[in-house]
């Protein structure tokens, strides 16, 4: 270009934009003081006069500009009108290059005259724009084609006007923060050269011509089928000329033509939106740039699209198909947990945990469209949201209004994504510009489910991944990975299984999907949700502040938490809360069923639970508390402790057994990505009309308990009751960590050695409460603000809810803490009793009710002698996790799709059989099965 040029562009470009800059910031001032109508008609021309001015500019320069202006005119969603009136003369063909120029690339690049290549070439060109002018031309053998020939000099002059508009767009972040495109831009100066690349847009062409034209073949066709597109074959290629099909048909910008063949616009942007969900969720391949110039409609009826010019295509791996897919349904379905989940594993990264937020500024992008008519009002309500969105935000970072301007909550942003809703922008102004609505999230949910469903795959998963790719650490664990393959993915969506003998690993195998809209493969580190599992995490913690001199078995309740001496509660012990004797089995389970929300408030449910009134004397039945055990069981912790439940469960379990980021009571924000969705074997579901309640079991429970069990996993899936401490229920875990919390259990308490360093990655690697990425944002002296442990700026005192933000102190200390924890010798018990107290025997079996199903927090189980040596604790829905005394066996079983737990009665007793190990009762054939107290009395017919 020479340099003349390139500072001569320069100078125009930010000339004009301090103009009109200063133009609108003037007319901001001066709008103050004119009444509504005057106001009203000065915005309309100062739009108008600086869109002119834009318009001229961008004819002027051309190259990228003119792209720019494109892409600018369809956004008649959100544009002033006047920008979209001036603007749009961009679609139309520009200022035409010379003949001479055009024969020279032409001749130049085909290494022949172009007599011999065409027996005719239109000399007037059918459109010119940003990059190229094309012709309508027929070839030698007859064919009719049309030739697209780029402009010379014109990779140069983009490449000049990429680096102005990056300036451009940093000096517009700097001087008005709130609106920072430079990751958008940075997408854009990575992509936008390919289009200079005529034989890339060549076989991309084919590529999506492929995969739009795929049918029945493709797979289950209902999908595919529905897409009714033309895309015009490629004759010839080079890097600056390109030779396609000539397609006959109507310009989108042309609406008298459109009227006159009678086009219906709706079924037209619908069939085009259809197209690029296909090439965006089933493909991965997709035209990132749709704008009005773009599309063609075919003059026979039906009226198809035509799509053209595919240089700005996007190429995105499976991963990240998925993650946009999982996205696009977790904003159909409000979904918080999914959102999160989607985020992290596209790469988008968070500097605040604001869910709600999150959710609404991704629902934006999915929003139905609204024509040009509503853009005012669609201007309107998308900057009311924004200005409460920033209003949050200022409220949870304590940021003055200056700050919050500076502050961005986002700390990385993927191209993938970037370009992703750059595609959803222009059809959204497509369908603006033609005057129709789209519903978006009606019409692209097919391809998203199809996509994380496997519909139009061969299967869900490959059948040699279903299994994590991992070593087996012993024979019955090879066993044990055929019988998975055996049952296959009609009875597990996803399973962790996870065994200890005589404190070494011998069994670590993770298999299938973690969800059924998440076919991403479980592994060793992913987070289960376990239900009344849970129990026995709870009941260990009461264990530990007994073994370290802060409670007693004895102690009456009261004594420890005085507000909960109400209601003749006086003489309700530490123990009976143990044995589920103490009379409170039903506590809360009204309130809760009135507002199952509540289970999310902590304090209000301790509050709630220390005024019940028990229904039987204390100590003289054992009837099972299916929920109120954790919340009886926790307000005991905190008081005797001192500390917050999560505190104490870190102190007390997860440092020592250095399994950091694998065992929670509540989850903390960061870890939405490892984990499994729970849904419910729907077979399993209708054999639950046979239960019938027994002396162990309310009948309250069991009444409502196939409504339960259908509605449990909606509840459990939302992220508030995830992050809620529910002590009874709400634990995540991974098989491995609950594995080794009961290898030391079985011991006493002794340490495990270090797990298996096969198991990938490392128990015990993660950090336990991660942190959010730092602000780029100074901190005020003066201000009493410090950064907490969640890395954002916010007020000391402004602890989580949840009692995350406080836990650490140094995560050098934990990590000489875990590191000392694991070496050999240590315990997290030092009484030689404390095995006959998890059971309720010996001295200690006057506190448990007799022949009951319970020691002193956990399920107990007898071998064929009749032998008391097991304890752990189960799940509805099929988790458990358990250990054999004699033996010095523990083993630990996660699953993600809820049964009655035939599969886990199958994987136990497989593995204890392998071993010559007796099987609890409750995994045996003949015992009491059932993963859980709830669904323990299932008639022995029904419970295979």
């Amino acid at each position: 270009m020479g340099w003349g040029n390139t500072i001569t562009r320069r100078l125009k470009v930010f000339s004009m934009a301090l103009l009109i800059y200063f133009d609108y910031k003037a007319v901001q001032k001066r709008v103050q003081w004119v009444s509504t109508t005057k106001k009203s008609a000065t915005w309309t021309k100062t739009h108008e006069r600086n869109a002119r001015r834009v318009l001229n500019l961008m004819i002027e320069l051309e190259g990228l500009w003119v792209k720019m202006g494109q892409y600018l005119s369809t956004r008649a969603d959100v544009l002033p009108e006047p920008y979209i009136n001036v603007l749009k003369q961009l679609q139309d063909s520009l200022p035409p290059r010379p003949l001479e120029e055009v024969r020279g690339t032409i001749e130049k690049e085909l290494g022949k005259p172009m007599s011999d290549v065409f027996a005719d070439f239109v000399l007037d060109p059918l459109a010119t724009a940003s990059i190229a002018q094309v012709h309508r031309a027929t070839l030698a053998d007859g064919r009719e084609v049309v030739v697209k020939i780029q402009h010379d000099g014109i990779k140069e002059i983009i490449l000049e006007d990429l680096k102005n508009a990056k300036s451009l767009i940093e000096w517009i972040a700097w001087a008005e923060p709130q609106y920072n495109f430079n990751p958008m831009i940075d997408e854009w100066c990575k992509e936008a050269p390919k289009e200079l690349d005529f034989n890339h847009e060549a076989e991309n062409t084919r590529t999506v011509s492929r995969n739009l034209s795929c049918k029945t073949d493709c797979g289950s066709g209902s999908i595919s089928s529905a897409v009714d597109v033309l895309i015009p074959e490629v004759i010839q290629s080079t890097d600056k000329v390109l030779i396609l099909e000539y397609m006959d048909g109507i310009r989108l910008n042309d609406n008298d033509s459109l009227e006159a063949y009678g086009v219906d616009k709706q079924k037209l942007v619908e069939e085009i939106t259809r197209a690029y969900a296909h090439q965006i969720y089933i493909d991965g391949f997709f035209n990132g740039d749709p704008h009005p110039g773009n599309f063609l409609v075919s003059k026979e009826p039906p009226h198809k699209p035509i799509l053209l010019d595919f240089g700005l295509t996007k190429r995105i791996s499976k991963s990240m198909t998925q993650a946009l897919a999982k996205m696009f349904l977790s904003c159909a379905e409000g979904d918080h947990v999914a959102l999160l989940s989607a985020f992290a594993e596209m790469g988008l990264k968070l500097r605040v945990d604001m869910p709600q937020q999150a959710m609404d500024i991704a629902t934006v992008f999915f929003r139905q469209s609204t024509t040009a008519s509503e853009a005012k009002e669609n201007l309107k309500a998308l900057s009311d949201q924004r200005e409460r969105n920033v209003k949050a935000l200022q409220e949870k970072m304590k940021l003055n209004k200056k700050e919050v301007q500076k502050f961005n909550p986002v700390d990385a942003f993927p191209g993938d994504a970037i370009i992703f809703m750059r595609v959803l922008n222009l059809l959204r102004g497509l369908s603006a510009s033609l005057n129709v609505k789209i519903v978006y999230l009606d019409i692209m949910r097919p391809f998203a489910e199809s996509t994380l469903l496997g519909s139009l795959t061969h299967g869900q998963i490959p059948n040699s991944q279903w299994i994590y790719d991992s070593p087996a650490n012993s024979d019955v664990e090879s066993k044990l990975r055929n019988y998975l393959h055996e049952l296959g993915s009609d009875k597990i969506l996803g399973i962790q299984v996870c065994a200890y003998k005589d404190g070494k690993v011998i069994i670590d195998t993770a298999a299938g999907m973690l969800g059924k809209y998440d076919p991403r493969p479980v592994q060793p580190d992913s987070l289960f949700p376990v239900f009344s599992v849970t129990k026995g995490i709870t009941a260990g913690m009461v264990h530990w502040l007994v073994n370290e001199g802060k409670l007693k078995y004895e102690e009456t309740v009261a004594n420890i938490w005085p507000n909960f001496g109400t209601n003749t509660k006086e003489l309700i012990k530490v123990h009976h809360l143990l044995n589920h004797t103490s009379g409170l089995h039903n506590a809360l389970g009204d309130v809760v069923k009135s507002d199952p929300m509540l289970v999310c408030d902590w304090e209000e449910t301790l509050n709630q639970i220390a005024k019940c009134t028990p229904e039987t004397e204390p100590g003289s039945a054992q009837i099972y508390h299916y929920l109120s055990f954790g919340w009886l069981c926790g307000g005991v912790i905190e008081h005797a402790s001192g500390k917050k439940f999560q505190e104490v469960l870190e102190e007390a379990i997860v440092r020592p057994l250095h399994i950091e980021g694998e065992l929670y009571i509540g989850i903390p924000p960061g870890v939405e990505s490892r984990l499994a969705a729970l849904t419910v074997d729907t077979e399993e579901l209708q054999k639950l009309s046979g239960i019938r309640a027994g002396p162990g079991v309310p009948p309250e429970l069991l009444s409502n308990v196939a409504q339960m069990a259908s509605g449990v996993p909606v509840l459990f899936n939302t992220l508030n009751v995830r992050r809620a401490i529910i002590p009874a229920a709400n634990g995540h875990c991974s098989a491995r960590a609950l594995a080794r919390y009961y290898a030391a259990l079985a011991t006493g308490g002794s340490i495990p050695p270090p797990h298996s360093a096969d198991s990938k990655p490392p128990l015990g690697s993660h950090v336990h409460t991660p942190k959010f990425p730092t602000a780029p944002l100074k901190k005020k002296k003066g201000t009493g603000k410090k950064k907490c442990s969640t890395g954002n700026l916010q007020d000391a005192s402004n602890s989580d809810k949840n009692g995350y933000s406080q836990l650490r102190t140094s995560d050098t200390d934990d990590e000489a803490a875990a590191t000392a924890a694991a070496g050999s010798g240590s315990r997290i018990f030092s009484s030689d009793k404390i095995l006959d107290a998890f059971m309720g025997v010996g001295e200690y079996e006057s506190m448990v009710h007799p022949n009951g199903k319970f020691g002193l927090g956990f399920r107990r189980y007898s071998n064929a002698s009749g032998t008391l040596r097991f304890f752990g604790h189960s799940g509805m829905g099929g988790s458990t996790g358990f250990c054999d005394v004699e033996n010095n066996f523990a083993m630990a079983v996660m699953v993600n799709k809820m049964s009655l737990g035939s599969v886990t009665r199958g994987v136990v007793r497989l593995v204890l059989e392998e071993l010559g190990l007796p099987v609890p009762d409750e995994f045996s054939t003949s015992g009491e099965k059932g993963p859980d107290m709830v669904l323990n009395l299932a008639p022995p017919e029904q419970q295979s």
